[in-house]
């Protein structure tokens, strides 16, 4: 059924806040760090427009697309955002090729509507779904690897708790994956503002790089690159680095190149490593300019990090530059002699360590 136009958010629009709800949803932002008010107002199957070129539309696909169990970790997430991720995803999907749902709580707390409230929910859809509850919390890696274990479809699909799947997102992916085993997918990420919920198409003319302090960043597509693809903006690009967030990669080679790193905690670096794991293994890293998956992008986490986020982040940095970065690393510790004079205090092998992760 087609919502009214004039409903909150619908075609993608910005929510607008009545005035006497304002003062309400100013003190809740800081619950998710986004504007869950604004969320509730949406309907949880709002409209978005298809954000596929007339030459996206052209493709056709096998009818024998591999499957793909969806890998979904949250941790207090906002009831109406996790509800729309799953909303989306079933009605912007052929079902026919998703295996099953994971989802995997991170051991969240005080938000009751996480529990049987969702349970019920994923009851109704038409896939399986199954969640996990993790007793203590794990972080992103390892919650996702969590998931992973359990998953039986030939590929597995990582995807944050907050997005919202624009039409046609999963055949693109599916298809890279069942022409090369080894190609690791993502889908151009769309911005929803975290404030009034307003879905912005991404650029299908930037890749994911990264800077010597290892934050990962968009850099315009290079024009060798627009060569290779013959300058056709329906087919993927070969990127360096990728975001992380959402992604989908053969099940069976995920393992083969050794996962995640289990070492590495909570967040952070994660995407990194997996970027520089695909490429040194023998893989690649595409972005499909077709698949599109809008994230509500927030300007900082609302979560606590156990022994606080940059010593986290700091630890999982390390062990990526020890393990993937050779000779390259020295370029690193230039920028960041803090983050060698770790490494040299604690005096963990991390090269040896990753040998024992298959």
């Amino acid at each position: 059924a087609t919502n009214p136009m004039n409903w909150h958010g619908e075609g993608g629009g910005a929510v607008v806040v009545p005035d006497e709800l304002k003062e309400e949803a100013k003190k809740r932002f800081a619950e998710n760090q986004f504007n869950i008010l604004a969320s509730d107002l949406m309907a949880l199957n709002r409209s978005i427009k298809d954000q596929r070129s007339a030459r996206c539309l052209s493709h056709k696909f096998p009818p024998d697309l591999p499957s793909t169990s969806i890998i979904i970790v949250f941790h207090n997430e906002g009831n109406s955002t996790l509800l729309r991720t799953l909303t989306s995803i079933i009605l912007r999907s052929p079902i026919q090729y998703i295996h099953e749902i994971i989802m995997v709580d991170d051991a969240s707390i005080n938000r009751e509507y996480l529990k049987d409230t969702l349970e019920a929910f994923t009851k109704e859809l038409p896939v399986s779904v199954r969640i996990l509850r993790n007793t203590e919390r794990l972080g992103l890696m390892k919650s996702r690897l969590r998931g992973a274990q359990i998953a039986t479809g030939d590929t597995l699909t990582f995807l944050d708790a907050h997005i919202e799947c624009s039409p046609g997102w999963l055949q693109y992916l599916l298809y890279e994956v069942k022409k090369d085993r080894t190609a690791v997918v993502c889908p151009i990420i769309d911005v929803i503002n975290d404030n009034d919920f307003a879905y912005l198409t991404g650029s299908d003319m930037t890749w994911g790089g990264f800077n010597w302090r290892l934050n990962f960043r968009w850099y315009p597509v290079p024009q060798r690159e627009e060569i290779r693809r013959n300058n056709d903006h329906s087919l993927p690009l070969l990127s360096p680095t990728m975001a992380g967030g959402l992604f989908t990669i053969n099940r069976a080679y995920f393992y083969e190149i050794g996962a995640y790193d289990p070492g590495m905690e909570v967040w952070g670096g994660e995407n990194l490593e997996m970027s520089f794991r695909v490429w040194q293994c023998g893989g690649k890293v595409l972005i499909h300019p077709c698949s599109h998956v809008g994230h509500v992008f927030r300007k900082q986490t609302p979560y606590t990090f156990p022994g606080g986020t940059g010593n986290v982040i700091y630890h999982n940095n390390k062990r990526l530059v020890e393990v993937w970065l050779d000779k390259y690393k020295d370029l690193v510790y230039a920028v960041m002699p803090g983050l060698y004079a770790l490494a040299i205090q604690k005096k963990r092998f991390y090269g040896f360590l990753f040998l024992f992760s298959y």
